[in-house]
């Protein structure tokens, strides 16, 4: 059996005291972009899960600069992070390789140059990544390690347009294979409880990324948050949330079938309780962590076990 530091499984607390020595932190930036899927480009409105805040909620706002908002995000873990702490930039809101070259290019090597910023982490679209994108973030990679988080959600067409995703498997494929090749890190995102999508759908997605060897996975459980199009299907009974025990199961299946170098970036996820409608239990982070431990070592699950 594999041990990451007494949890059974490859953790990113335990992956990054390995790459820089300590605990690491992040720095949740926003970089100003929007998305194809609400601009009009792909589509308007963006994924039926997606809140206004596009998935950064957290994130410092824009109007202040680069400087102004790692301060800020800084000062929110300053009492346990230290002053010699470490950082990564963590651009999460909307599709942030969806401007202009030269955008880009100033804004994330701004990002990479602060003196605490070990790492670049960039949330994006696999549509939203041209060559010449992919160059520059190989180029940085050169710098600081850059990672690249591609929010997939699903390996299934038909969940994908009932989701609209805006782009089919084979973009990801394509992007998947080209990021890799530029040598960067890739991360990708998975929902779990998609409207529709049994047990087995679920693990067949995480089959697929496990066969790809990805570097790293976040596995986020469905939040049904208020004012989306999510929200109105589930207030007309269209579709259930997981139940606790259920998530419990499903991630600790996920586990078993990821490889044991896969990093573990996520195992649930939480948004803001101002914006949550269900499931209601997900908003208690201590009682699903909490539960999460408990469950894999009762039933004695490790990543990669049945890999």
């Amino acid at each position: 059996m594999n041990s990451w530091n007494g949890k059974p499984y490859h953790s990113l607390d335990f992956h990054l005291k390995e790459m820089f020595g300590r605990k690491v932190y992040k720095l949740a930036l926003d970089g100003g972009m929007t998305c194809p899927n609400r601009d009009g480009s792909v589509g308007r409105g963006g994924c039926i899960f997606c809140s206004q805040g596009g998935s950064g909620d957290f994130a410092a706002k824009k109007r202040l600069s680069l400087r102004e908002q790692a301060d800020l995000a800084k000062k929110l873990v300053e009492k346990k992070a230290g002053p010699d702490a470490l950082y990564i930039a963590y651009f999460q809101s909307y599709t942030n390789t969806y401007a202009p070259l030269p955008y880009l290019e100033a804004l994330f090597t701004e990002a990479v140059s602060l003196p605490e910023v070990c790492a670049l982490s960039i949330g994006t679209r696999p549509d939203c990544l041209p060559d010449e994108t992919v160059a520059l973030l190989s180029r940085l990679n050169q710098e600081k390690p850059v990672w690249v988080e591609l929010g997939l959600q699903t390996i299934h067409e038909s969940t994908a347009r009932f989701i609209r995703r805006g782009y089919g498997l084979p973009v990801f494929e394509d992007a998947f294979r080209r990021l890799r090749a530029a040598g960067l890190t890739v991360i990708v995102h998975v929902i779990l409880g998609l409207p529709g999508e049994t047990r087995e759908d679920m693990l067949e997605t995480i089959r697929y990324l496990a066969g790809l060897k990805i570097d790293g996975i976040k596995l986020q459980l469905l939040h049904v948050l208020k004012g989306t199009d999510l929200d109105r299907l589930y207030r007309q009974s269209a579709f259930q949330v997981l139940e606790l025990s259920q998530y419990l199961e499903l991630v600790g299946d996920c586990l078993k079938l990821l490889p044991p170098e896969t990093v573990i970036h996520r195992l649930t996820g939480d948004g803001p309780r101002s914006l949550l409608t269900a499931p209601l239990w997900s908003g208690n982070k201590r009682l699903v962590l909490n539960s999460m431990a408990r469950y894999l070592k009762e039933n004695k699950i490790y990543q990669g076990q049945e890999y």
